[in-house]
């Protein structure tokens, strides 16, 4: 027997867990990155094996007595966040080589007006000459095809082995290689690849062999990211292997996978290595918790806190996004909180705020001594939650220091003195400090609720699993705060990571594309595609040494005409598609997660997979030694109340039984655990630590203003609304709201002020409280427990008819009227009128548009009123050339899931108010608007202060004009003194005769927008944003139309123009695409319908971003792969327009040229602006390129189409769309004018406010995707 290390190499510290020979176990972290040694691994196990032999080792390291070596490691994921990878190329099919930097074309903050995105991996593009495309039934292009695909041309290597020998001259050695359609047909990428290792490429990463999924921008991204960090590993690999003697030779050398199993390290590669270090985390605590509760894995270290779920399996995710890069692989579900010990403080605009900057190791908290800021840590150090005396002195400037005390409280005593001033009375040091922990809190509790809750669980009928460095000293508050009872410490919690390494499986993990209907037809192919990849699965780990390894079945299923696919186990190991119970899983998992199955619907068969696991059957050992007893100290430890007397226990005197009630504070030589007040920590057999979480002490709030509180309301609010849309999602049926999550949940005070609105898409900004004030106006009275409203009409709040508002007013016992009233607004995919879809684009009256709802008791006295809601929806059928609803079924069962949405928000509003009163939750959602006005306020008072100093006056003006000439003009009349402004649009146009008119609330959303974007920081979005504005708007003008007005294209278009002429009246930026660019087709058996990004435009910091939606949209794109596999569409191009952005001294960003060629007899249709006009540039900057609408017939016919159009085409027709460029900034010299409009023009703008050595902490994982998707729906 020899010796076995598990090392996690994090980005700070590199965590050690050693079993010697003769079975003792130890534990030992070293700073990562050191001048006294090259690589921090392969010193600690030199050191460790100098310990134990006595004597010092050196370099090249004996290796006789090593068993195995085990490894995570944070190398590759450091490399893509830092972009430290191997120069490398990107390979893809001609007319593609913009679609990674374009990728969904949704900007990552919807408030950045600068739409930083990160940069792409690869330096250079080929383009392969070279086409395949699906094969469809009804296809009237080609001929019937028995194939998946045709080769419509053929490679063409001569171009290609021209374009090879190009990089290979340019000193590209690694390429990237994503073909259209290679999950299916991957012969095009195997000649490629072939021709590259003749010319010496040393490494191809081709997109079917690193994940043979569908849909071409992810699993491009995955190639670029595997070709990219794959030789950088392979460098890190070959460097720690040369410590050693022999390479290694003959020690099984194995590194942590996303996915939480063990590989090789031969076979360890870039796109499966993001997640190395904190899966093993994961399998850690999965691996010996004790609790028979499923549970939440709670990871909290220095710069932010990862959170999980284990019910007894393991659950993965298959595409995520790390550092902008979109990964297709197997990764454990792990999320990532920008909330850690290093997170800054800071108090803005009446706000605790934490996060999401961190201070990092360097400079790192204040007590670090090294200038750096307040941190999580400086609070829980001045609460006596950490004690100073038992860290080694490896703090200041020299590393020869102990944790500065007073430096902390010298900070927090002046950020006090602003917190007082602020708020008129007094707060202690300590008080303040608390108050940062209890936000810090609530921060991470809310993605914990989001976790479980979004896949149908309560969080309260879960155990915390509490590790890393930081957790210890939160995992209480954390667990009573979502109703947790139990938490789980283990005795190597601070190394976890590594420890589960140790005890983790070999895996080999393969899948494959599939698109098959899972019936009876296609089980032989099925099973035999299964049975290719077990063969797969038994040689590779037999090459490791497994010759019986289990191989676990899955298939990737869903609802044929969905997109939400779940990956579902077979019931056994030797399913077949017969036997395994896939459809018994499907339908079970669907269930829960969504509440509803869908009957009589086909199930297709995405992907096939299977997980081999090779077992490690490492039995280690894991009894308690012999404890040394030590003296009980007591400390003081501040806690809600004041001060209290607590025990300081070292956990090494603790024995087995030991039983020791809080308030403690146990200690190791690398965690703190903090026990509070009513909760008692038992120390387990195996020297664990568990903690029965006692209930919190009854706490009394009065309606006066509490910033801290204020901060905790703000983020119960938020989490209110958050929950609201996440059963909102799972209840619905459509794809508009399940899948492409096109909706906007919100809560409002009794007056119908908004107060929270979340997850935020722009256009619903705030319009939803004009909806609820007018039905408390218009039903006043007439509300009883148990209605629900539904509104749609442009005069009674609403946006466009397809945006149906549900309203329920929230009652309470002993109040005859509602005190507070919850909203749900989603698009729904049809509600009548001329055309499918329900976006006419040559409507003129309203009801061309659908059903429109001015005020319908849905729902009366807790019945679904289905008949008279049937009839409104087919009420638009009874006018000449209109249409009912065309999918009734999906309105019904939609608006059923908007009414369970809203009653999940009462539900938690009740909570709320059981707990703290009706009256203090209505004094804190007064208090959250008010924060909000005076963040307004602060803004205008700026404003006017420069207005003021260029022009001496304080009055902003601006006007632009639509394609038809109907100007939008706007005047600022600023108030210097208290912060106010009118917004007066005298002289924009009367309504229109086409459908560009824009109902007053699409105003009201696209003010606050600007708003927020132009206060730079987060702000609460609620009705006090608009308190210190006064909106004056004609009636009867195209921004307040009369009833009966067509208003498609005002949500849509005219939205946009009234975004440029505010940002135009401010100086904010240069005008961006100022168009949504919509585009359906489709015939009698269904349609299709996208919006197409453009360029953004410039400002005064920043290039305009190329190719990505702005401002009232954010809409993500069709995968190319996925419209060719489900629609008579081709994409021929996709690419930026090169030039379109308006020159400057910052240009504005390019916009998009797209292709499509048609398959089938469809009708086109087009809604589009900035034909005719073109987006302004800002301070000299010049305009960016209007866009164009062209229809190439087949026969060389090419027409105009104009901005909005209705007309039939054929197969073989080609639609040619030509996105508007953004304007630039600023004017331009000739060198600058002709290289900034070659360049690629993003830009990583850091804010303002941000320290350089801080940056925000990129958060991911489910939760993180959910809001991603949602903030671009």
């Amino acid at each position: 027997m020899g010796f076995k290390f598990a090392i996690d190499r994090g980005g700070t510290f590199t965590d050690v867990y050693v079993e010697y020979p003769d079975k003792s176990q130890f534990v030992y972290k070293l700073l990562s990155e050191d001048y006294h040694y090259k690589d921090a691994p392969s010193e600690a196990i030199r050191r460790l094996l100098s310990k134990f032999h006595g004597k010092e080792m050196t370099y090249p390291i004996e290796t006789k007595d090593i068993d195995w070596i085990r490894m995570g490691t944070t190398v590759a994921t450091n490399a893509l966040l830092e972009r430290k990878g191997e120069a490398m190329a990107f390979c893809v099919t001609q007319g593609f080589k913009d679609l990674l930097h374009i990728g969904n074309q949704a900007r990552p903050s919807i408030f950045d007006l600068s739409c930083t995105c990160p940069e792409v991996l690869y330096s250079h593009v080929v383009e392969v000459e070279e086409r395949v495309v699906p094969t469809q039934e009804k296809c009237q292009l080609y001929p019937q095809h028995s194939d998946r695909m045709i080769v419509e041309k053929k490679l063409n290597t001569e171009k290609l082995m021209r374009d090879l020998k190009y990089l290979r001259d340019k000193g590209i050695k690694s390429i990237a290689v994503a073909l259209m359609h290679s999950y299916c047909f991957a012969d095009h990428e195997l000649q490629v690849a072939e021709m590259a290792e003749e010319l010496g490429f040393t490494n191809i990463s081709l997109s079917h062999k690193v994940m043979e999924m569908i849909k071409i921008v992810p699993r491009g991204h995955t190639a670029c990211a595997d070709a990219y960090l794959t030789p950088h590993i392979q460098v890190y690999l070959s460097g720690f292997m040369k410590n050693f003697k022999n390479n290694l030779k003959d020690v099984p050398l194995l590194f942590m996978r996303s996915d939480g199993g063990l590989t090789h390290a031969s076979t360890f590669t870039g796109s499966h290595a993001i997640l190395s270090g904190p899966a093993g985390g994961v399998v850690g605590y999965a691996q010996t918790s004790p609790s028979h509760l499923p549970l939440v894995g709670f990871d909290m270290g220095g710069t932010s806190t990862d959170v999980s779920r284990y019910a007894g399996k393991y659950e993965h995710v298959f595409e995520t996004t790390t550092a902008g890069i979109s990964i297709q692989a197997p990764q454990l579900d792990i999320n990532t909180v920008a909330a850690g010990g290093g997170s800054c403080l800071a108090f803005r605009a009446g706000l605790f705020v934490v996060g999401p900057e961190s201070a990092g190791a360097n400079p790192g908290p204040t007590c670090y001594n090294k200038g750096g800021p307040l941190t999580v840590t400086d609070a829980n150090l001045v609460l006596g939650r950490l004690r100073p005396e038992h860290f080694p002195n490896i703090f200041g400037p020299g590393e020869d220091e102990p944790l500065n005390v007073g430096a902390t409280r010298e900070k927090f005593a002046m950020l006090r003195e602003e917190i007082c001033e602020y708020l008129g009375k007094e707060m202690s040091v300590e008080e303040v400090a608390l108050g940062f922990i209890d936000v810090a809190n609530e921060t991470m509790c809310r993605p914990i609720r989001a976790l479980t809750q979004a896949k149908g669980h309560d969080t309260s009928q879960h155990a915390l699993a509490c590790f890393g460095g930081a957790g210890g000293q939160h995992a209480c508050s954390i667990a009573r705060s979502l109703g947790m009872k139990t938490v789980h410490v283990h005795k190597y919690s601070s190394i976890l990571s590594a420890y589960g390494m140790a005890l983790a499986d070999v895996v080999h993990d393969t899948q494959r594309h599939c698109g098959l209907k899972f019936g009876v037809e296609n089980w032989s192919k099925i099973d035999d595609m299964m049975e290719s990849l077990k063969k797969e699965c038994r040689e590779k780990l037999g090459e490791q040494g497994f010759d019986k390894p289990l191989l676990n079945p899955f298939l990737h299923l869903r609802y044929e005409g969905t997109d939400c696919a779940l990956m579902c186990p077979a019931s056994h190991l030797t399913a077949t598609c017969q036997t395994g119970g896939y459809i018994k899983s499907f339908e079970e998992r669907y269930l829960t997660e969504f509440g509803f199955t869908l009957k009589n619907r086909d199930v297709i068969v995405d992907d096939v997979r299977v997980r081999g696991i090779g077992k490690s059957e490492i039995k280690l050992n894991d009894q308690v030694g012999a404890r040394s007893a030590a003296e009980e100290q007591t400390v003081e430890v501040y806690f809600r109340g004041g001060a209290q007397k607590a025990k300081l226990v070292q956990l090494k005197s603790l024995s087995t039984g030991a039983s020791i009630s809080g308030p403690a504070v146990l200690l190791d030589k690398n965690s703190t655990i903090l026990v509070e007040p009513g909760s008692v920590a038992l120390v387990t057999n195996s020297g664990d630590i568990t903690i029965e979480v006692g209930d919190a002490a009854s706490r009394t709030l009065s309606t006066e203003l509490d910033p801290i509180q204020l901060s905790i309301f703000s983020h119960r609010f938020m989490s209110t609304a958050e929950q609201m849309g996440r059963v909102l999602q799972r209840t619905s049926i459509s794809v508009n709201i399940k899948e492409r999550l096109d909706f906007s949940c919100a809560m409002f005070d009794a007056g119908g002020g908004l107060v929270a609105n979340a997850p935020h898409i722009p256009v619903h900004l705030g319009a939803m409280q004009e909806a609820v004030k007018f039905q408390l106006e218009h039903r006043a009275g007439d509300l009883k427990d148990g209605d629900v409203l539904l509104s749609n009409h442009p005069c009674a709040g609403g946006s466009h008819l397809p945006d149906m508002t549900v309203i329920t007013p929230v009652f309470y016992p002993n109040f005859t009227e509602p005190v507070f009233f919850v909203a749900s607004r989603g698009h729904h995919a049809d509600i009548g009128g001329l055309t499918p879809g329900s976006m006419p684009p040559m409507s003129q009256t309203l009801q061309e548009e659908g059903a429109a709802v001015y005020s319908f008791k849905l729902v009366e006295k807790g019945v679904f009123d289905e008949a008279g809601v049937t009839e409104i929806l087919m009420e638009p059928g009874k006018y000449p050339g209109n249409s009912g609803t065309r999918n009734l079924a999906d309105n019904i069962s939609d608006l059923k899931a908007q009414v369970a949405a809203n009653h999940r928000g009462v539900l938690l509003i009740q909570e709320l108010m059981k707990e703290y009163g009706v009256e203090v939750v209505q004094a804190y959602m007064s208090h959250i608007q008010t924060t909000a006005e005076m963040s307004v306020r602060q803004l205008m008072k700026q404003v006017s202060k420069k207005a003021i100093a260029r022009s001496g006056r304080s009055v902003l003006a601006a006007s632009d004009q639509l394609d038809d000439g109907s100007p939008i003009t706007l005047r600022v009349e600023l108030d210097p003194e208290c912060g106010g402004a009118l917004f007066d649009f005298t002289g924009t146009s009367p309504q229109v005769i086409g459908n560009l008119n824009a109902p007053r609330a699409i105003s009201l959303s696209a003010i606050i927008y600007c708003l927020r974007c132009m206060v730079g920081y987060d702000i609460p979005l609620n009705q006090g944003c608009l308190i210190p504005i006064t909106i004056k708007i004609p009636k009867g003008s195209v921004l307040d139309p009369h009833p009966g007005a067509a208003v498609i294209g005002g949500n849509v278009l005219t939205s946009q123009r009234i975004v440029d002429v505010i940002f135009k009246a401010f100086s904010t930026c240069a005008a961006s695409q100022g168009c949504m660019n919509n585009i359906t087709f489709g015939n009698e058996e269904g349609g299709y319908y996208e919006t197409v990004g453009g360029g953004a435009g410039a400002g005064p910091h920043w290039s305009g971003r190329s190719g990505v939606h702005t401002h009232m949209t954010n809409t993500r794109i069709t995968d190319p792969e996925i419209i060719e596999q489900r629609y008579p569409v081709l994409v021929d191009h996709f690419s930026l327009r090169a030039g379109s952005g308006g020159a400057g001294l910052h240009p504005g960003g390019d916009g998009l040229v797209r292709r499509l060629r048609f398959r089938r007899d469809l009708t086109l249709c087009c809604l589009t602006e900035r034909r005719s006009t073109q987006p302004y540039g800002m301070e000299g900057g010049e305009s960016g390129a209007k866009g164009r609408n062209i229809l190439e017939r087949r026969n060389g016919q090419v027409i105009n189409l104009g901005a909005k159009c209705a007309v039939e085409v054929h197969p073989g027709d080609v639609f040619l769309l030509e996105t508007p460029g953004g304007g630039g900034w600023g004017c331009p010299d000739n060198q600058q004018k002709q290289t900034d409009n070659t360049r690629d023009r993003t830009r990583d703008t850091p804010r303002d406010d941000m320290p350089a050595k801080l940056r925000r902490v990129e958060v991911r994982g489910s939760v993180a995707e959910y809001t991603r998707n949602q903030e671009s729906a």
